[in-house]
């Protein structure tokens, strides 16, 4: 079958699956998922979780939109949310880190181009 998992009837797939004892479920209601590093906080919001059963071994596939915080800040009312490719943007091209551009857009209020032009000024 050239076209990969096409023409497969999803309750057939869903038997299959049962039959080898995997079992797959959607987790309702998820607001957002919160990956927590040293660095950053990246938050997926909204965000979609699967939970997948093999077994006993239960993983979790994630989807969502991401956003970019400092360490820490996630879910507090007071640390601002810039979106990821905003802050890979600014750091790309002033050369700096994360956590100085982080700063510099926290400085023009989330605007790239004005906190790349204050970067690029100092």
């Amino acid at each position: 079958m050239a076209g990969g998992m096409r023409g497969v009837n999803p309750r057939q797939m869903q038997r299959t699956m049962r039959s080898m004892g995997i079992k797959q479920t959607n987790i309702e209601n998820v607001v957002e998922v919160i990956i927590r590093t040293r660095d950053q906080d990246i938050v997926l919001s909204p965000a979609e979780v699967v939970c997948i059963d093999m077994k006993g071994s239960k993983s979790y596939q994630v989807s969502g939109v991401e956003t970019v915080m400092a360490a820490g800040s996630a879910g507090s009312a007071s640390g601002p949310v810039f979106p990821a490719e905003d802050i890979e943007l600014v750091m790309s091209q002033t050369n700096c880190d994360r956590e100085t551009a982080i700063s510099a857009l926290e400085a023009c209020d989330g605007q790239p181009a004005e906190a790349i032009i204050k970067l690029m000024s100092e």
